[in-house]
């Protein structure tokens, strides 16, 4: 054969299996992984994803981010979109977490049933909040979760998915953001719900609720970030939260924040470029 020549030793096709190592294959998420680094007491970082483009996605991978947070509740992304991006988050090692628009069960029915590795929910105030996101989330006895192995999450009733139920229970992740003065006071009630993994600190929604809106810095909101992440700790629990800067992150990560989203996919992308323009012109 003419292309034999350009073939690795001792391969005759360039279809037969051995003509990539493994090592040189981009590394894929398996569910369960960011789950299992967060129990381990790592820090994970990742982006909120308003960006509906595999290719960004792909790039996060290259970059060594360990998850996205898909945004469905400020971003444009429908879920026919988010479908495409869990598959290449999954496919160059970054775990997708849907951020669904609020606490119903069917957008976290449908986040978890695409194959998401987790689900982030917002707004939640109250006790009876995070026990509604567990209800949706988990299989029975922990939740009431609808049963269909028929999905990219029971991957599509390969082998009967007989440990379907199971896996996902295990596997998938419950993230429910503290947004506001209410969730703060009822924090610890809150963590007493068996099922919720993180609890994410909304630093812009908090510093609203305390009278600054936006000045995710001041004073007031640092504090109460602090308290409520001192809280947490003592019981054990991991806090995630959101940086708008490196600084920032550095910051939150000091106070115990594990699961660290560090701004969104199209501003740090305008301010690579708003940095290269300004050095040039």
């Amino acid at each position: 054969m003419p292309f034999k020549k350009f073939l690795p030793a001792g391969v005759d096709h360039p279809f037969e299996s051995g003509t990539r190592n493994e090592e040189e294959k981009m590394p894929k998420t398996i569910r369960g992984e960011l789950k299992k680094k967060l129990q381990a007491g790592e820090v994970v970082v990742g982006p909120f994803t308003i960006v509906p483009s595999a290719t960004m996605i792909d790039a996060l991978g290259y970059a060594g981010m360990d998850f996205c947070i898909l945004d469905t509740e400020h971003g444009p992304l429908s879920m026919e979109t988010v479908t495409d991006l869990v598959i290449a988050a999954q496919g160059t090692g970054v775990a997708p977490i849907v951020r669904v628009g609020g606490n119903e069960e069917w957008p976290i029915l449908r986040a978890l049933d695409i194959g998401a590795d987790g689900v982030q929910v917002p707004q939640i105030n109250q006790k009876s909040d995070a026990e509604k996101v567990v209800h949706a989330a988990k299989y029975a006895p922990m939740g009431e979760r609808g049963v269909s192995v028929f999905t990219r999450a029971g991957n599509y009733y390969k082998d009967d998915a007989v440990d379907h139920p199971a896996r996902q229970n295990e596997e998938t992740m419950t993230v429910v953001h503290i947004e506001g003065q209410k969730g703060l006071n009822n924090l610890e009630e809150i963590m007493t719900v068996d099922g919720i993994d993180v609890l994410f600190l909304g630093p812009y929604d908090i510093s609203q609720s305390l009278g600054v809106p936006g000045d995710v810095r001041s004073k007031i909101v640092e504090d109460a970030l602090k308290e409520a992440a001192e809280k947490a700790r003592a019981q054990g629990r991991v806090i995630g939260s959101y940086a708008k800067d490196v600084e920032m992150g550095k910051w939150l990560i000091d106070l115990g924040v594990q699961y660290l989203s560090i701004n969104v996919d199209a501003t740090i992308y305008m301010q690579a470029c708003e940095g290269i323009a300004r050095a040039l012109k």
